[in-house]
């Protein structure tokens, strides 16, 4: 192709067609590094569907940005819920500090956009994402237990701290769905090596 405004000739080529192998900044393509690494560790990856060869295409990005939305929209107002009942049933709870909604409000919304970032990372590196992210949000929410714990522990009331848990584990029942239903992954495709 040449173009007539500057003089240049311009090569254009075709895009590497889908199934081409994925290279990596050093030049090795994903399964070949996949595949140097010690058995144990591809034996353990393999466990959990993460895998070189057969992968899914990531959600569009309108649909993707629809479910971030919708996500921590619903998040919020689950967290919002949660706490008007928790201070009606739990009176005690009124004067709760972390029942501020700009304390849980901006927890909540990092949270929820860093499980919406993992979300089409895990489409790109599992053969079965919904598998393994549903595992992720499990061992994630256990885990985001782990402070409300050391709060319980330094002393705040068991009833706050409980409402705490339950707005956790309300993210996940929101989180989940609203990404793997309106952004979910696309159609397998497969790489092939060189």
């Amino acid at each position: 192709m040449y173009d007539h405004t500057t003089g240049v000739a311009l090569v254009v080529s075709d895009p590497p067609p889908s199934d081409a192998p994925s290279r990596g900044p050093d030049g090795l393509s994903l399964v070949a590094a996949f595949e140097a690494l010690p058995g144990a560790v591809q034996r353990l990856l393999r466990a959990f569907k993460v895998g070189p060869r057969a992968r899914h295409a990531s959600p569009s990005g309108i649909r993707w940005v629809a479910a971030l939305i919708v996500a921590n929209v619903g998040s919020l107002i689950s967290d919002a819920i949660l706490v008007a009942l928790g201070k009606w049933i739990f009176p005690s709870t009124q004067n709760f500090s972390h029942f501020q909604f700009s304390d849980y409000a901006k927890l909540t919304i990092v949270g929820v956009t860093i499980a919406c970032i993992a979300w089409p990372v895990v489409t790109w590196i599992a053969s079965q994402p919904r598998w393994l992210f549903l595992r992720l949000a499990v061992l994630v929410t256990l885990v985001l237990w782990l402070p409300d714990l050391w709060i319980l522990a330094q002393g705040e009331p068991i009833r706050g701290v409980g409402v705490l848990m339950l707005m956790h584990l309300a993210i996940a029942l929101v989180t989940y769905p609203a990404l793997v239903r309106l952004a979910p992954e696309g159609p397998v495709v497969r790489r092939r090596e060189t």
